[in-house]
């Protein structure tokens, strides 16, 4: 499992433990690592990320499709077993129990990637336009969803490799990946599992999900 950080120490904890637990579900299923990419972070997220006891790589990018690349890399190429199925969701997210049993499910299946949805539960500061928007926009997809998003997502090692991996993108490389794979006819969209996101809206990345819900309270 991948996890890229700028930042974060107020929502990191939350997510790893949250991690952990989907660790503990999957337990006797697969070996799970989970790695913590620190990209350019100025915070406590370092010792955060050393008291759950995971590993943690750093990069100086700035650039979310780079340090999530670098994770995907890290497993991948630096010592210990190669995966054969990698996990990514976002610092400020948090995954449910079951959600490693639902990627095995997609890779058991055969699947090249796994799409999962996302929700969100506290809308404080948000007025009531970007709630009926997120329900209207979400809420109402069928499966396969037409959603993409970082925080919940899964990819098999052979397809990973084939498509060249997560790009350099500051925005989008999530997006960008599942179009490559995509192209393959090997992507498996699901709403189970989804996973719960941060309804911020101070925006880490210009026009990410934070600044798309801000763009609505103002729009």
């Amino acid at each position: 499992m991948v996890v890229p950080v700028h930042d974060e120490e107020a929502l990191l904890d939350g997510c790893l433990e949250a991690l952990d637990r989907a660790a503990r579900w999957a337990r006797g299923s697969a070996t799970v690592r989970t790695l913590v990419v620190l990209d350019s972070c100025r915070d406590a997220s370092r010792e955060i990320a050393r008291t759950h006891g995971v590993e943690a790589v750093a990069v100086a990018a700035r650039n979310v499709g780079t340090a999530r690349d670098a994770g995907f890399r890290a497993l991948l190429d630096g010592p210990g077993a190669i995966p054969d199925w990698i996990a990514t969701t976002d610092a400020d997210s948090r995954v449910p129990p079951d959600w490693l049993l639902a990627q095995l499910a997609a890779y058991e299946r055969g699947a090249d990637a796994r799409v999962g949805a996302v929700y969100v539960d506290d809308w404080d500061g948000h007025g009531g336009s970007t709630r009926e928007w997120f329900r209207t926009v979400y809420d109402t997809a069928a499966d396969p969803h037409p959603h993409v998003h970082g925080a919940n997502l899964g990819v098999r090692r052979e397809a990973y490799e084939r498509c060249g991996g997560f790009r350099g993108l500051a925005l989008g490389e999530d997006v960008a990946l599942v179009a490559a794979l995509d192209a393959d006819g090997g992507v498996h969209r699901s709403r189970r599992s989804p996973v719960l996101t941060s309804g911020r809206r101070l925006a880490r990345a210009a026009g990410g999900f934070a600044a798309r819900l801000g763009e609505l309270e103002v729009g």
